[in-house]
Parts: structure tokens; C-alpha cells; sequence
């Protein structure tokens, strides 16, 4: 049988194991429900390779998703999540092979926030990521707005975890740009997986930043500087082997390095632009989160050639006003993007709050192209105080007139 090691440093002392640890010959270390014992302990599992069978290994691993996801429910600081042990129980619906990736969006994030969390120590994350950009490709070909819509929500909701979010919305923009620029259909694959692992190397902190009130110290700077080359190095720890995606997460912020494969130029400079496109319209407790359009104009305003080339593709392919976000109609109403018009700065809308801060019970589409229902100012997340059901808004724009 081929085991699959375990996160040992992960691993609480004096509390009791949900399954059996063997050694990656097939010995076996520790019957379920017996604890490490000490550190020294600890120290003799590393010296055996402690593994688990591959099933014991997802079933665990999805136990801590669920143990992540709820702790960030209920409230609990991201350092004290970043400290927390592997779980004791593992619940049976965990053993069901399938259930991480049933849910959509909402389940692809809560997934990748679990395995970007562990960093080096996931378990067998590379067939998880793999089965979690199948399932991105599908739903994105399904329904592009959609996706932009339920992504840039979540990224309105900082309660969700930052990382995963930042990582899911990031690629979405960047493979959306890369078919309006042409890009080779193999490229897009090492783009997304880069997207989805680029801040593999800081994902905890990245989220304490995004709740932090104060600018980033030292330390953290260096964090930030030195991420893109640890988010590689931990990647090809953990076995991957595609070329292509190491380039470009290592010099995602540097996408002209004269070390980087010259074949992925463009490419990482979508992908450069798209992270940062993303990081300015995130909530922040430090400052107010940027409206896309004022997003796209600091980033793409002064440049030129292939940046200006890129900006623009990106600009066009989420719309100035892209799904999901929010913006100030000309009767007062206040409206959610629900869809990219035929010209970028044209979306169509529907209003969730009248111009007397009253909640909109009946859902319909309006085309901010009609004078009648003209944009005047995007929002951000921040000023509107209205709950919007993602599926409602599905289904308004399943009554939208056909072109």
C-alpha cells in the first residue's frame, strides 16, 4: 500500500490520534486513539516517516477544512486558527470521497483556505488542487458572471478568510483575461494552478494582514517580499514537477526577471496584474477597499505596451463594474452588478435599496444602459448594508430578455 505522510508538526501532544500512523514501509506506530506523547516522541515519527492510509489521510483532512472554516464562523482570531493541531475526531461523513468539492464556490474556498493554511504540511494536496481547478474550469465555462459575482461577494465578506478568496478570484480574472488576449490554451491550466497557489507560502499571515489595523512591520514586509519564492519552493516540496507553474508563482511579482522562462512573459504579467487588481478592491480594516474602476485607473492609468495591452484586456473582461459588486443608480436606488453589459462601462443591475435606504423584496435585472436606470457611481462594500441572495440573483437573470 502507498502511504501518505502525515503533518507531524501539526500534531498535539497528549491528545489522542482519530486514526492509525504507520511508518511509510507499512509499520505501524500508533493505533488510533493513543497520543503523542512527548516531543521526543514526535521527534521518533519524523525518524519513521509517519504516514497514514490515503484514505485516513482525506478523511483528516477534511476534517480540519470543516474545523477551519467553523472557528472562522464563530469568530476566532486567524493567529490562534494558525496555531491550531490537527482534530482528534474525524467525522464519518468525512470518509465520503467527493463531498469537499460538491458545494461550488462557497466549498472550493473553504477547500483552499484548508490546504493553503498547512503550507508544506497539507496532506496529498497536489490530486486536491488538481480536482479543485477541474472544478473552477467547469464552473467558469458554465457561467462566467456567476462566478465573478458569488467571487467578488465573497471578497466583500472579510469573515470568509482573505487567502482563498484573493487565490479563487485571482485566477478567474486572469484566465478570463488570457482568452480575451489570445493566449495559448495550454497556458491556461499552469495559470490558474499558479493563481490558486501563489500565496502558499504566507496564507495565514496574509489573512492576519487583511484584519490588521496598522500598517505591516518590518518583519512582515519581508514576508511579503520574500512569499513568491517560498510559495515555489513549498510547492515543489510537496512534488509538483510542472515547470510552467513554478515560473510563474515565483516571479508573480517580478514577471520580468531575466531568471524567469521567457515563455511565460505574458502570462505572468497577467497574473501579476490580476493580484494586484484583486488586493486593492479587498476590505481591509486599514484602509477602504478601492472600487474596480478605481482599481483598473491606478493600475493600468500610466502604462504602456504590454502592461497597457493587459490592463485593457482585464478592464474589458470583468467590466468596469464587474457582478458582485456595488453602485449608485440615477434614481437613488442602490443596485448589485449581476452581469457585464455590452460595453464594459454598461453592466446590468438590480436594485437591492431604494433611495430611502429600504431593502428591494422583488429581484429584477435593469440594463444601466437606459437612461432611466444610469450608473452613477460605483460603491464599496463597506456602505451597503443589505444582505443579497446570490441565488436570487441567478435567477433574475434567468429572466433577463435573450439577445
Amino acid at each position: 500500500m502507498k502511504y501518505v505522510p502525515i503533518p507531524i508538526a501539526m500534531l498535539e501532544v497528549g491528545r489522542p490520534l482519530p486514526i492509525d500512523i504507520w511508518s511509510d514501509t507499512g509499520q505501524l506506530l500508533l493505533k488510533k486513539g493513543q497520543p503523542v506523547v512527548s516531543e521526543q516522541h514526535r521527534d521518533k515519527l519524523h525518524a519513521f516517516n509517519a504516514s497514514s492510509t490515503p484514505g485516513d489521510a482525506m478523511a483528516w483532512q477534511r476534517a480540519y477544512e470543516r474545523m477551519v472554516h467553523e472557528m472562522l464562523r464563530d469568530g476566532v482570531d486567524v493567529q490562534t486558527i494558525a496555531q491550531a493541531p490537527m482534530p482528534s475526531r474525524i467525522r464519518e461523513v468525512d470518509y465520503v470521497a467527493g463531498t469537499a468539492l460538491s458545494g461550488g464556490w462557497p466549498d472550493l474556498q473553504d477547500v483552499l483556505r484548508g490546504i493553503l493554511y498547512q503550507g508544506g504540511l497539507a496532506i496529498n494536496p497536489l490530486s486536491r488542487l488538481d480536482g479543485m481547478a477541474r472544478t473552477v474550469l467547469k464552473l467558469l465555462e458554465a457561467d462566467p458572471d456567476d462566478a465573478l459575482f458569488r467571487l467578488f461577494q465573497m471578497l466583500g465578506d472579510n469573515s470568509l478568510g482573505y487567502c482563498s478568496t484573493h487565490a479563487l478570484l485571482t485566477g478567474t480574472i486572469s484566465l478570463l483575461t488570457a482568452d480575451k488576449l489570445g493566449l495559448d490554451p495550454s497556458v491556461r491550466r499552469s495559470l490558474l494552478d499558479a493563481a490558486l497557489t501563489q500565496n502558499i507560502g504566507m496564507a495565514r499571515d496574509q489573512d492576519s494582514l487583511s484584519r490588521q489595523n496598522a500598517a505591516p512591520t518590518e518583519w512582515q514586509r519581508q514576508l511579503i517580499a520574500d512569499h513568491a519564492g517560498r510559495s515555489a519552493d513549498t510547492l515543489h516540496h510537496l512534488g509538483l514537477e510542472d515547470e510552467d507553474t513554478l515560473d510563474l508563482v515565483r516571479w508573480h511579482h517580478k514577471p520580468l526577471h531575466p531568471e524567469a522562462l521567457p515563455r511565460n512573459r505574458m502570462a505572468r504579467r497577467v497574473l501579476a496584474t490580476a493580484d494586484g487588481f484583486v488586493a486593492k478592491m479587498a476590505a481591509r480594516k486599514s484602509r477602504t477597499p478601492m472600487p474596480a474602476i478605481s482599481a483598473a485607473k491606478s493600475i493600468f492609468a500610466a502604462a504602456e505596451g504590454e502592461a497597457a495591452t493587459v490592463g485593457g484586456a482585464m478592464a474589458t473582461s470583468t467590466g468596469f463594474y464587474p457582478p458582485g459588486t456595488y453602485v449608485l443608480l440615477v434614481n437613488g436606488d442602490t443596485a448589485v452588478v449581476a452581469q457585464r453589459g455590452a460595453r464594459a462601462n454598461a453592466p446590468w443591475v438590480i436594485p437591492v435599496m431604494d433611495k430611502n435606504s429600504m431593502p428591494v423584496t422583488v429581484y429584477t435585472c435593469r440594463d444601466t444602459h437606459d437612461p432611466a436606470w444610469a450608473l452613477v457611481t460605483p460603491l464599496n462594500f463597506q456602505s451597503v448594508k443589505v444582505s443579497v441572495s446570490a441565488d436570487r440573483v441567478q435567477r433574475a437573470r434567468a429572466r433577463m430578455p435573450k439577445a
